[in-house]
């Protein structure tokens, strides 16, 4: 047949009408029983010339994902979710443990708002630091209370509806929070917050820390049998020592603040003879502990020809005074 009769035989099939020399029918009243025909028709044709169907073209453009792979993000999100506990409660406050990649859990209820609280000092950074799924049917904005270091951003977020339900992710200067909007007709959440583990922890390091730099002394010394008679001499070094003193067992050495374990000088008690002896001692935050007594000391730091040296004496109690 010539290309001409087979795009008119396309033509008339597509239209619903009849191929040329067969006799002509009338076409069922039914639209739906038609288009039915219609379609048959043009699956026929379209199968003859290796053409791809309209219903074919469509499931070839819809992604399909693996039915593995959605059991795997189901439990995923599922073991993810961190949902309200009747211990974290501060009066109407939830209070939640923060972790990376927890899946907040929020009600909320139409009519009501609720407030999402940052940590105090925290903010919100980059082009679009809040952002849902659903800003269409979720009233979502942001405010602040306090001043300067006692700041706090909060999000504020209102359901239209009671049948809503939507993500949030918050993006700010010290984490990213994802969480899960969840409309109720009644029930709703006044406020969240979060308490930061991770930060208690680097706190009570750094505590812990300061502890050490600041009480040098072993537990259970009584500050009265503490002797400060010490002289410090010589040159004017940023590691010059503060003072010194001993507990009658071992010497104390404190170095001026912000010192680093490795600018401390190593010490040398001077003998009767004046002879220098390195003697055992440890450094304890910005205290050198010195395992015995000494009349004399010198740390020294440097070469010959830039050497730095301090002397440490200790002075000798009047008459009558304590050894």
């Amino acid at each position: 047949m010539p290309l001409p009769a087979i795009g008119t035989l396309i033509a008339a099939i597509l239209c619903g009408g009849t191929v040329p020399g067969e006799a002509q029918s009338t076409l069922p009243s039914s639209p739906r029983a038609g288009s039915s025909t219609a379609d048959a028709r043009t699956a026929a044709v379209a199968d003859s010339l290796s053409l791809p169907t309209r219903s074919a073209r469509k499931e070839s453009e819809v992604p399909s994902i693996p039915p593995s792979a959605k059991v795997r993000v189901g439990k995923a999100n599922a073991s993810a979710r961190i949902e309200p506990d009747r211990a974290s409660w501060l009066n109407a406050i939830q209070q939640y443990p923060y972790a990376d990649g927890a899946l907040y859990q929020v009600y909320a209820a139409p009519g009501r708002v609720t407030d999402i609280a940052l940590q105090t000092g925290e903010e919100l950074v980059g082009s679009g630091p809040v952002a849902a799924g659903d800003t269409v049917r979720w009233i979502i904005g942001d405010t602040t209370s306090g001043v300067a270091a006692n700041k706090q951003v909060h999000i504020l977020v209102k359901p239209t509806r009671a049948d809503l339900m939507t993500n949030l992710v918050i993006n700010t200067d010290r984490r990213t929070y994802h969480l899960e909007l969840r409309a109720t007709p009644a029930t709703y959440m006044a406020a969240i917050s979060w308490s930061y583990p991770q930060d208690m922890l680097i706190a009570l390091k750094a505590s812990k820390a300061e502890a050490e730099r600041i009480a040098p002394v072993a537990t259970g010394i009584d500050p009265a049998t503490l002797n400060f008679r010490y002289r410090i001499e010589g040159d004017k070094a940023v590691w010059r020592p503060v003072r010194a003193f001993d507990d009658g067992r071992q010497a104390y050495v404190e170095f001026p603040d912000g010192i680093a374990t490795s600018d401390m000088p190593p010490i040398f008690v001077l003998g009767a003879d004046g002879n220098a002896e390195l003697v055992n001692y440890r450094v304890q935050g910005r205290y050198m502990v010195v395992d015995r007594l000494f009349t004399a000391a010198e740390l020294r730091l440097g070469g010959r020809k830039r050497a730095q040296m301090i002397r440490i004496v200790r002075d000798e109690p009047r008459r009558g005074g304590r050894s």
